[in-house]
């Protein structure tokens, strides 16, 4: 069988790897094109788009590139009407993927959804998209599930591959003082991590405001998680200090962690999940917008996805122009120092464990896809 994936950002790029893999176990004769990144390159098969090409965060940031968008619309169709798969298989990002889904119903190719959009959270009117231009939808959350239920639409629950991903890191040992020694940290300092996310834009808004923390906490040693994908030059560009940035050793950074800073998105999951309190922070160009009229925009009371999981506050949301150093020191000095709140914050933690139990989301995911393809 012939496989089209798009992924447009380094969350989906890992998704769509792992998926790929478990198709491969599945489909020994799978062949592959896609839009993504390096771990799915590793899989095998066409790329056409590396992400970094696609990931504009933002209106200011896509107004600035509609030409290149325009670009990256034209090589995707191009490139899925040659290869003429017999499935689109698309991982969030749906600004783009959305567009795709529509192009590939008027051409009588199959899709299937994988780490289905927030919708629920914002711009809901796109369950009538999905609805239109998408065959199978495998949702990761259960709330996600029920969500499309509301609208007579069947969704399937696989399970959430970043439970999945923690669980085989929680199995592997971990050595605090070789992790130390290995990034020329010392053992002896507790340390607070600083997850800026992955696009440039973003990284560019939050990280600023984050190591400005340092010098309120001396007795920590600050570590930033450098983004796949990312020059070390950029941060230090940025940030103009001595903070260390460490690539490809964020669980690692995480478990040797006393506490994080981390922008919203799959990486807070992943911290509640390895029991790290944190404090979650979102900030996007001309957000004073989305700030101004949060409560029409925003479809939920929460925008982590530890606290929609939870369906209450856990960690703290910082929103927009919440993301100062004043508000940021005052939360930071709670779960560093609050034994109380963060032992009730790690008390919920573990119940969002609980909740999102599963075994195997992309392995399910690709049984399902395999056997539909089938019949």
């Amino acid at each position: 069988m012939k496989y089209f994936l798009i992924a447009g950002e380094p969350s989906g790029d890992m998704h769509a790897a792992k998926l790929m893999c478990e198709i491969k176990n599945i489909d020994s004769d799978a062949q592959f094109e896609f839009l993504g990144g390096d771990l799915m390159q590793q899989q095998g098969g066409t790329m056409h788009l590396h992400y970094k090409k696609m990931a504009f965060m933002g209106i200011g940031a896509v107004l600035a590139n509609l030409k290149t968008i325009k670009s990256n619309f034209s090589i995707c169709q191009n490139a899925l009407l040659n290869f003429n798969p017999h499935v689109l298989i698309l991982i969030d990002y749906p600004g783009f993927n959305l567009r795709m889904a529509k192009f590939a119903k008027e051409h009588n190719i199959k899709t299937a959804y994988y780490i289905s959009p927030k919708i629920w959270a914002w711009k809901t009117k796109r369950v009538h998209k999905i609805k239109a231009f998408v065959d199978q939808m495998f949702t990761i959350f259960p709330f996600e599930t029920a969500f499309y239920q509301k609208f007579n639409y069947k969704a399937n629950y696989v399970g959430n591959p970043v439970y999945d991903s923690i669980t085989t890191e929680l199995s592997q040992k971990h050595n605090h003082e070789t992790f130390c020694t290995n990034n020329k940290l010392s053992p002896q300092k507790p340390i607070v991590a600083l997850l800026a996310g992955s696009r440039n834009e973003e990284i560019s808004l939050l990280l600023p405001v984050m190591v400005k923390q340092a010098k309120s906490f001396p007795n920590y040693q600050f570590v930033i998680a450098g983004a796949p994908g990312q020059n070390p030059h950029f941060y230090q560009k940025l940030t103009n200090t001595e903070i260390p940035v460490i690539f490809d050793q964020t669980y690692a950074l995480l478990r040797s962690s006393k506490a994080a800073i981390v922008a919203s998105g799959t990486a807070t999951l992943e911290t509640a999940l390895l029991k790290i309190p944190q404090v979650v922070v979102y900030k996007m160009a001309m957000g004073w917008f989305l700030e101004k009229n949060r409560k029409f925009i925003l479809k939920t009371d929460f925008f982590s996805l530890v606290n929609l999981v939870a369906e209450k506050e856990v960690v703290k949301e910082l929103f927009q122009s919440e993301v100062n150093e004043k508000l940021l020191n005052v939360e930071l000095d709670k779960i560093l120092n609050n034994e109380d709140y963060r032992s009730r914050m790690l008390t919920e933690y573990n119940n969002i464990a609980e909740k999102l139990h599963s075994e195997g989301a992309a392995q399910k995911t690709a049984k399902a896809i395999c056997q539909w393809l089938k019949n």
